[in-house]
């Protein structure tokens, strides 16, 4: 069963396709991240900061501490595309915590 999560106004923006799945991906089912320290940071596939799981929305911390280079999971594969959860009530952001810059939620491929 698939993982939503939804930017603060409660709009789905990523997925897990289960709840430790390492692999990260946007609404239209590609591959923008991964969790390589097993935690709620994601990093793009290039390794840069992506976001930060809080509760059930992906939010992007101001100020992220360098954690060193993830290296790289290898491909996910296709996930297939989950249905549409629907729309979530917005939520206050949490201090320190900004909603995912849009481009960020896209795949190179996109």
């Amino acid at each position: 069963m698939a993982i939503h999560y939804y930017d603060s106004s409660g709009l789905w923006i990523a997925f897990r396709r289960k709840p430790d799945d390492r692999y990260l991906f946007n609404s239209h089912a590609a591959w923008i991240g991964w969790f390589p320290w097993r935690d709620a940071d994601a990093v793009t596939t290039t390794g840069d900061y992506l976001g930060t799981i809080v509760g059930d929305r992906f939010l992007h911390r101001h100020r992220q501490p360098y954690r060193g280079y993830p290296g790289f999971p290898g491909f996910p594969g296709y996930p297939g595309h989950p249905a549409y959860p629907g729309h979530w009530g917005p939520r206050s952001l949490p201090a320190g915590f900004a909603d995912v810059p849009l481009k960020m939620l896209k795949a190179n491929a996109d």
